[in-house]
């Protein structure tokens, strides 16, 4: 009831200083707001001083936040963490007597009756010790503990009243947190051992010799003499208050420097020990009179302590803050277990930029103030426009779903931070200063390597003894480094018999690779778009001698009436270099109806039918625009119902990943050694102009960059940026090795089972975390409702699964797709069980002669050319054709032997020729006693002196 009046009060008189404002004088207003901000800041000091407890913690935290607060507020609450009225000397006696089990004479030669500082939990006294030494001695006031614990119980209740009231403001997560961890806070003998812990984590006690990691601090801590549970004795150093700025400035202490080195031992204690000091402000550092001038770390009784998982999500999402990297933010976040209810990548950037933006000094205090509401009102609008939301319900949206418990003390530590650098006023630039560490505890974990990391392999059961064979290759090559991440999967007579994953998601991502994550595999994804066309003719919805200007409208203008569905199947249409979006704008190929209206309004640069060359990126929207004018239907309806939902492998097979597996993906990198020697590939005639060797040696650095962006990984581009598991890969081959044949579910011995993801995930919808409303209001908005009504989406799905602007619809849920092809309206697909019954995708006796351009189909496509109908032809090394697949830029394969009912597939995040690959397969090959592919023999040894042959770029 104190809180409330001292609160309302506070608020009536900033309401009435806002109405006298627009009578007086715009040069008397700034005093106007002055004196209001002294005399409400002295009722908040009162207030807390009166109260005690766990409000004194509060005090002490505002009293940190110079860079929000007022000046008066910083000024009058700096009292509270240290220089609170004293306790009676005579109860601080009996209490150190209880404790210790002596007298005071026993234990001390001297006692200082005036204590050095008082704060909220205890208080500090100078002393000597019976042997002579210097120290001193923090005792727990007398019956605090009753008072914290009450505290935390009334706060408990406010919180819950509050999210109840305002659900966008539910500070549920905090107050659990601090009722966890401030019982630990009382008890002096676990403050003790975090105070060794934490100094023998910084080397504090070690000399410059001794610690030479480039990542060492230069802090002190006091060394712990005794402890009990409300006693802790420890050595006495001589320092200056961080708020003594005269005495700062008289012994010449480079505030800047002091500041920064307190940066630096806190990313040290949070990303590389995962141990880190809960409450940094001003009044638990003191600074060294000794020249050097060290910062002197105080009170570690509120300690948090972070699993390893914790603390590499933590680095990982503060490296994806500095690199503006969406993908590894979002799946940091869903490693910590922080969910949100709604898929918005740039307001969540946007957030995690302010979260560790650079301090500013406390006289920027309204403009950094400013900048903030600013940002929360714009971050707003946004929610309220993508979920059609009205006033009154944008007030009551929690954007967040579950915030973890365990961040809640890390964001309070880098709240402190930014406070305590505004109190000095210093700038500090966080990103600069921690990156070091946060990188240190990524790539410590990423470079050890198999030789190191009993688990980088993947522990799963082995399906065969070529398997084992493959894993100790796999295990040779990390260990020289050529691999980071890896699937490898393959298939035998329609059975698994190797299922195997090793290494990690990222340079910066040292989760370990498991069967069902995400890799994106370039040119891979070519041989899916064909089959979803081969698919299409088997239904008799397309035909392979069809013009393209007879399905497509407005196709055939610029001299392209004459280009057939087989001519674009086997790169003979002319249209290799019709537009390079890369070279032009990189984020172009993102926007597909753009790059349909390109390929459209194009003209070809060779006769169609007559020559070869490979269509490395306008493949794609070729097939992606003929796929979806000749079904009526969206490209990613096709696929799921061509491929994904046939053949089982949802959640597993992309061509534009939906919101909600950023935390399966694999990141790419690439090989600097292994690329460099494109240099040294002569020209290829197949290849166009824009993609030969020198080309892709520029293109080698930036398209990592370019394809690990959110933008481009959930674009619809069908010819490079396919996201799939080399299990799903392999099972679609296989399925194409037997004439479409489905195999027997996937080995039970691969977990999790391949297809138990969810295709398209769902965010926790309004309706299922809003309270129930009071009958009337619920009555209200139901009346308030369209008709025509549904649920709302809580990501853009007409966004996800939109081919062209003129023909979006709606959709009912996310499980279900729609037909657009009907013309008697929209037509539904339930595409969850309606194909649970499909064995065969074909029905084409002669779908592998289709596939290669062989037999009835030889006529279709080039003679003696690499390409059949949209797939890569795979020869033996005797010349035989034998199967069909195709590679990606950078080593990623998927192929299938026919005749030995063989498929394959590899997923690779760093980046090489093809040497990995080609080793892999080389391997199975061998062991299998099956040809070996003629492209996977060009480059093989991964020693310095192995030849290189073609590259795996098709």
């Amino acid at each position: 009831m104190k809180v409330f009046s001292v609160a309302i009060l506070i608020y009536l008189d900033y309401k009435g200083v806002q109405q006298k404002e627009k009578w007086i004088k715009k040069s008397k207003v700034p005093a106007l707001w002055e004196k209001a901000h002294d005399r409400n800041a002295k009722r908040v000091l009162n207030l807390i001083v009166e109260l005690e407890g766990l409000w004194v913690k509060l005090g002490q935290y505002l009293s940190t936040r110079a860079d929000v607060l007022p000046q008066a507020y910083i000024s009058l609450l700096t009292q509270l963490q240290d220089s609170l009225p004293p306790r009676p000397l005579q109860e601080v006696c009996r209490t150190i007597e209880r404790e210790l089990g002596h007298s005071m004479d026993v234990l001390f030669t001297d006692f200082v009756d005036e204590p050095l500082a008082t704060a909220s939990i205890a208080q500090v006294h100078r002393a000597t010790l019976a042997n002579g030494q210097d120290v001193v001695v923090k005792v727990q006031h007398d019956g605090i503990r009753a008072i914290i614990l009450e505290d935390l119980k009334n706060a408990k209740s406010i919180v819950d009243w509050i999210a109840w009231a305002e659900p966008q403001y539910n500070f549920n997560p905090m107050i659990d947190e601090w009722c966890k961890e401030a019982p630990r806070e009382l008890d002096f003998n676990i403050e003790a051992e975090n105070t060794r812990a934490v100094s023998k984590n910084l080397g504090c006690k070690k000399t410059n010799d001794e610690v030479r990691s480039v990542n060492r601090v230069d802090v002190l801590i006091p060394d712990i003499i005794q402890s009990s549970e409300s006693v802790l004795i420890l050595e006495y150093m001589d320092g200056i208050r961080l708020n003594d700025v005269e005495s700062l400035d008289a012994f010449g202490v480079d505030k800047q420097k002091i500041v920064e080195e307190i940066t630096r031992a806190y990313a040290h204690q949070i990303f590389v020990d995962g141990f880190f000091n809960g409450d940094p402000h001003p009044g638990n550092f003191l600074v060294s009179k000794e020249p050097q001038h060290r910062p002197i770390l105080l009170d570690f009784g509120l300690t948090k302590k972070i699993s390893h998982s914790l603390k590499q999500a933590l680095a990982k999402m503060f490296l994806a803050s500095a690199e503006g990297d969406q993908v590894a933010l979002l799946s940091a976040f869903a490693e910590m277990g922080l969910k949100l209810r709604l898929d918005m990548p740039d307001q969540a950037m946007s957030v995690a930029g302010l979260f560790f933006r650079s301090s500013t000094p406390s006289n920027e205090a309204m403009k950094t103030l400013k900048t903030l509401n600013d940002q929360r009102v714009q971050n707003m609008k946004v929610i309220q426009e993508k979920m059609q939301l009205n006033p009154k319900e944008v007030k009551r949206f929690n954007p967040i779903d579950a915030f973890p418990g365990d961040i809640v003390i890390f964001a309070r530590v880098i709240n402190l931070l930014r406070g305590l650098s505004s109190t000095m006023n210093v700038r500090i630039v966080y990103l600069d200063i921690m990156r070091p560490f946060a990188e240190s505890v990524l790539l410590g974990s990423i470079s050890r390597g198999p030789t190191v990391d009993a688990h980088w392999i993947h522990d799963s059961p082995i399906h065969s003894d070529v398997e084992s064979k493959v894993r100790k290759l796999l295990s040779e090559l990390g260990s020289i480094q050529k691999i980071l991440g890896i699937q490898v999967c393959a298939y035998k007579d329609g059975k698994v018999i190797i299922d195997t994953a090793a290494g990690v998601l990222g340079r910066y991502d040292p989760r370990p690779v498991q069967p069902d994550s995400l890799f994106p595999v370039f040119s891979v994804t070519k041989g899916v778009t064909a089959g979803m066309i081969h698919w299409l003719v088997d239904k008799r919805k397309l035909q392979l001698d069809q013009t393209v200007a007879n399905i497509w409208p407005g196709f055939g203008s610029n001299g392209k009436d004459t280009i057939k569905v087989h001519h674009v199947l086997n790169h003979t249409s002319g249209m290799h270099n019709a537009f390079d979006p890369v070279g032009e704008n990189p984020l172009l190929i993102c926007d597909w109806d753009e790059c349909l209206k390109r390929i459209a309004n194009s003209s070809p640069e060779t006769e169609p039918g007559n020559q070869q060359f490979y269509h490395y990126l306008t493949f794609g929207w070729l097939c992606g625009g003929i796929l979806e004018y000749a079904s009526g239907k969206k490209f990613q309806e096709i696929l799921e119902e061509s491929i994904v939902k046939p053949l089982k492998i949802d959640g597993e097979l992309y061509i534009g990943i939906p919101p909600g597996v950023e935390s399966r993906l694999a990141t790419l990198t690439f090989d600097t050694d292994e690329m460099s020697k494109l240099s040294s590939i002569a020209s290829q005639p197949e290849l166009p102009s824009s993609f030969q060797p020198e080309k892709i040696i520029q293109m080698a650095t930036s398209l990592p960059v370019l394809f690990n962006t959110l933008n481009v990984r959930r674009a619809i581009i069908p010819a490079a940026n396919g996201h799939c598991s080399a299990r799903a890969l392999s099972r679609y081959y296989a399925t194409l090795a037997d004439g479409g044949l489905v195999p027997p579910p996937h080995s039970s011995l691969s977990q999790p089972p391949l297809g138990s993801h969810t295709h398209v995930p769902k965010f926790t919808s309004l309706k299922d975390t809003t309270k129930k409303r009071k009958g009337k209001e619920m009555a209200a908005t139901e009346k308030r409702k369209p008709k025509d009504h549904q649920e709302r989406k809580l990501y853009d799905e007409k966004k996800f699964t939109s081919a062209s602007s003129s023909r979006e619809s709606n959709t009912e849920s996310l499980a279900r797709l729609v037909d657009t092809s009907s013309s008697a309206g929209k037509t539904e697909i339930n595409s969850d069980d309606h194909q649970d019954d499909i064995h065969n995708m074909f029905s084409n006796p002669r779908i592998h002669d289709a596939f290669m351009g062989a037999g009835d189909y030889s006529g279709l496509v080039v003679p003696d050319g690499k390409f059949g109908l949209g797939f890569k032809r795979v020869f033996s090394q005797d010349g035989s054709l034998i199967g069909f697949g195709h590679s990606g830029l950078g080593g990623s394969t998927g192929f299938c032997d026919i005749k030995n009912r063989f498929s394959i597939a590899v997923t690779l995040n760093k980046m090489s020729m093809g040497g990995v690959t080609a080793n892999i397969i080389q391997l199975v090959c061998s062991e299998l006693n099956i040809p070996l592919p003629k492209d996977f023999s060009l480059s093989t040894a991964m020693g310095p002196d192995s030849e290189m042959g073609t590259p795996l770029i098709n």
